[in-house]
């Protein structure tokens, strides 16, 4: 398997969700790592996805670019005096994956949150030419930012594998009960998992 993880948002739960993927792909005897070549802010996500591979890849394999301010990546990258290329992280990826079947990639915030002047996330996923799944956090307003980012993945060209639906809450409300209904009725992509609030492990079966 092979996929670039993004969110409808920030504080979905990409890492999370990339991280149950990891282990449940490893567990079904496949050769997963979890990637994220872009981190702003602490790199506690990036310690959670080398575990969730064994410790395989060192954090600096897993998290080439690391920008200590927590704010997007671009405006990150302007305070610290860095230039992010998306060529670079093509070529770190293809390093990374080339005698890997199965790898992640997690990317930072949502679909279009800015990396460069003129690229967002959406450009490396391009870049990297893989197939996105994308994190919903069940909660009010998570329609609008599902189709709003499927539109945006369709417009590109893209191949979208489908949706994670992640309950960040134990709490459920009458949106939380319905979204699940209504994106399997409009998303036009399959709903993959729903992910219960504490959720720590998945059952997959690999073919």
């Amino acid at each position: 398997m092979r996929a670039f993880i993004t969110g409808t948002d920030t504080g979905v739960g990409k890492t999370y969700v990339t991280a149950l993927l990891t282990r449940a792909l490893r567990t079904a005897g496949l050769d997963t790592v979890a990637l994220k070549p872009l981190c702003c802010g602490s790199r506690e996500d990036v310690e959670i996805l080398c575990a969730a591979a064994g410790g395989e890849l060192t954090s600096d394999q897993v998290n080439p670019i690391w920008l200590r301010t927590p704010v997007a990546p671009l405006v990150a990258s302007r305070e610290e005096g860095l230039s992010i290329s998306l060529e670079v992280l093509a070529v770190w990826f293809r390093e990374i994956s080339v005698a890997r079947k199965s790898v992640l990639v997690e990317g930072a915030g949502g679909w279009l949150v800015p990396v460069g002047d003129r690229t967002t996330v959406a450009d490396l996923a391009e870049k990297l030419a893989l197939p996105v799944i994308v994190v919903v956090a069940n909660r009010l307003g998570c329609l609008n930012h599902t189709l709003l980012t499927l539109e945006s993945i369709r417009a590109r060209g893209l191949k979208c594998d489908g949706i994670i639906l992640n309950s960040m809450s134990g709490a459920p409300d009458d949106a939380t009960q319905t979204n699940r209904e209504i994106l399997v009725e409009l998303a036009g992509v399959p709903l993959l998992f729903e992910i219960a609030h504490g959720q720590n492990s998945l059952d997959l079966a690999v073919g």
